[in-house]
């Protein structure tokens, strides 16, 4: 059984507000037991599984770290899933320049997986995903530990390892699967969608405004980066 249950079992425990000894009253086990159960050291059998699932009401599925969605059902298309930007006076709840840097990048990101989906190269756009995935995770990581408070075993990867740079590493993995994905796709006519600057304005009016705010912010900040300072004889 994978590490996923173990973290999901003490996780909904925590969740729910109650003991490890009160927990394992109620689901009719030793407290030795629930813990090794919540820490890896043993499996457990099939009836406790089912028990536990009705305990915390989620599905067996949800349990086992097999879908994200605690009633067991997993996303089929891309219509199902939430599109917050579909919502009535979607803004977010925050200063200004978050919701300004919230439509940039959703604007942006927006554009860049409908280019990319006109190549209809499946494994260039799950490494984008991935790549992206990956930059967020670790945005998301460092925000949430930041107060030095959280259980960070809301995570699976540990926090050393987080540290190191396993993320930055798949991040690396990511984009070369990308670059290779693209080198293969070709150059031959027709290969990719026409991206000067015409086209794009043409093509996507208000979205290019978002992605030509975002090259100019990144430039500018590399360039800055890159000045040597100057020094005086």
């Amino acid at each position: 059984m994978s590490s996923d249950f173990s973290r999901c079992l003490s996780l909904l425990r925590q969740e729910r507000g109650v003991s490890q000894r009160s927990a394992a009253k109620d689901l009719g086990i030793s407290q030795a037991l629930l813990s090794h159960y919540e820490n890896g050291v043993r499996e457990p059998g099939l009836a406790f599984v089912v028990r536990a699932c009705d305990y915390y009401n989620v599905s067996a599925d949800f349990l086992l770290g097999r879908t994200l969605s605690r009633d067991g059902t997993t996303i089929v298309t891309a219509d199902e899933l939430y599109d917050y930007s579909a919502e009535k006076d979607n803004v977010l709840h925050g200063s200004v320049m978050a919701t300004l840097n919230k439509k940039l990048l959703v604007n942006s990101v927006g554009m860049f997986f409908d280019l990319l989906g006109k190549t209809s190269r499946k494994d260039a756009i799950t490494a984008a995903a991935q790549y992206l995935g990956d930059a967020l995770y670790k945005m998301f990581r460092h925000f949430y530990r930041a107060d030095g408070v959280q259980n960070e075993d809301f995570f699976a990867i540990p926090p050393r390892q987080f540290l190191a740079g396993t993320a930055n590493a798949d991040m690396i993995y990511a984009e070369a699967d990308f670059v290779e994905a693209l080198a293969s796709h070709g150059k031959e006519k027709g290969a990719f969608p026409p991206m000067n600057h015409d086209a794009l304005m043409t093509a996507y009016p208000g979205l290019y405004q978002s992605l030509l705010q975002i090259v100019h912010n990144t430039e500018s900040r590399c360039n800055a980066r890159a000045e040597k300072p100057k020094t005086g004889r």
